[in-house]
């Protein structure tokens, strides 16, 4: 397969994704900003309860990884009759799993909130947001298996498409009921967790016409009757380690978003910031590694490894490129976009400081997408996450307890333990690509280094 061919593909997975990437993360941003308006502590409460939901999204990302891994490989292979039967499973079980999940999140969401150490000044804004956003969760679940399915066909298009009106609605319904116009009342983090929940019901329903009508026309009964045990077996093999590395990644960030809620509401309030800021620096490499993998994915199911590997080195180097140079941006402009948001100079002061950091941070980053994008998608699914467990929680969430809060060092310090943590697993990952040893780990059937 030619390499300019590859490139092209590549480029028409990579830009839809970007974009539809780009969207999803602003639902939660838009909140962030446009809370930001209305009090820093409702930004600090909401970005507790959004670490939280990104954990819980996690557990309906086991499915969704496995669908477009082995869509992926099945579509290379050219078995159609067995996209259908995956796409079906994913769906049926992310929507009940989904179901119970929203279901324990509307009950026990003081509880958690409490485990994570919320302050009861934060309370109050802090629990309505999680009742509401938990309680609709199982649209995000419904989501991210359709998302996931279409994707895998070379029909990111049309998620992105979903994304661009999703966007639209929220914006008009945050300030809405953000700020209470056009005769609705003033609802503040409450007002937020309605629109971004209504959003995301309404993305679910367009992405559910969508795969009717542009992917599958049908689950055929014959397919699943007797039931397809083999395929929810593989779904959950791909999908519980593919999610592990994610899962150990957001468990971190809930341990460490704890530590920083334990210096002062300032530090919490910075972090979420932060979070938000740089998180538009890094979705090129993000894009670029979530459509590399697909066509790496496709490359193995037709046993082009040589292609795939090719492919998987220009992905890398675009993604650290790229990622790299947006944060010397935006660390140039730090301070003032910083003031933009919040009048306080602590936050400003510190939030400038880390983003200098981030410039490092984001390299890891970069690295740390295209090797666990790649070595998933190949069938390698098991090194990543063993690797994200030892690190990780060894020197990232080790580290910044030890600097951060029982030497006293505060945030930066533990941004610098981030950026490390980052770094040594993308290299890591790198030289594992290198080495050639995700060569004849694929699902489908075992492949030959060509």
């Amino acid at each position: 397969m030619r390499y300019g061919k590859l490139s092209r593909q590549l480029a028409s997975l990579a830009g839809p994704i970007f974009i539809e990437t780009l969207l999803v993360m602003m639902l939660g941003a838009v909140d962030t900003f446009m809370l930001s308006r209305h009090s820093d502590n409702s930004v600090a409460a909401v970005g507790v309860v959004n670490q939280l939901m990104n954990l819980i999204f996690l557990l309906f990302e086991v499915i969704s990884l496995g669908t477009s891994i082995l869509c992926s490989q099945y579509i290379g292979a050219k078995r159609r009759d067995k996209v259908v039967q995956v796409v079906g499973i994913s769906l049926i079980f992310n929507l009940i799993s989904g179901i119970l999940v929203s279901t324990c999140l509307i009950f026990f969401a003081e509880d958690l909130l409490l485990l994570m150490g919320l302050r009861p000044d934060l309370m109050a804004d802090g629990l309505p947001y999680m009742k509401i956003v938990g309680g609709f969760a199982f649209f995000q679940a419904i989501s991210l298996s359709l998302s996931a399915s279409l994707r895998s066909a070379d029909k990111a298009k049309y998620p992105m498409y979903v994304s661009v009106v999703v966007n639209i609605l929220n914006i008009i319904g945050n300030y809405t009921l953000i700020f209470g116009k056009f005769g609705m009342p003033a609802l503040g983090a409450e007002g937020a967790a309605i629109s971004t929940s209504f959003c995301r019901f309404a993305s679910a329903t367009i992405l559910m016409v969508v795969l009717f009508r542009k992917h599958i026309a049908s689950f055929p009964k014959e397919l699943f009757s007797p039931f397809p045990w083999v395929e929810l077996k593989n779904l959950l093999k791909i999908g519980i380690p593919s999610a592990g590395e994610h899962m150990s990644y957001s468990l971190s960030q809930v341990v460490i978003t704890y530590f920083i809620n334990m210096i002062s509401n300032e530090a919490l309030a910075t972090r979420t910031y932060i979070v938000n800021i740089v998180m538009f620096t890094y979705i090129f490499a993000l894009s670029l590694a979530q459509g590399g993998a697909i066509l790496i994915g496709h490359l193995v199911g037709m046993k082009k490894i040589q292609a795939a590997y090719t492919i998987g080195k220009r992905v890398m180097r675009l993604g650290v490129t790229i990622s790299v140079s947006l944060n010397i941006v935006t660390a140039i402009f730090g301070r003032q976009i910083l003031s933009m948001l919040t009048s306080d100079p602590w936050i400003i002061t510190t939030g400038a400081a880390i983003l200098w950091i981030e410039i490092l941070l984001e390299n890891g980053r970069a690295l740390n997408f295209f090797g666990v994008n790649a070595l998933r998608s190949a069938g390698d699914i098991y090194f990543p996450v063993i690797i994200g467990i030892i690190v990780m929680w060894g020197i990232q969430v080790v580290g910044s307890y030890v600097l951060g809060i029982w030497l006293g060092w505060g945030l930066i310090a533990m941004w610098t333990v981030f950026a490390l943590d980052e770094n040594i697993r993308g290299l890591i990952f790198l030289r594992r690509w290198n080495s050639f040893k995700w060569v004849g780990k694929a699902f489908v059937q075992e492949v030959q280094h060509l």
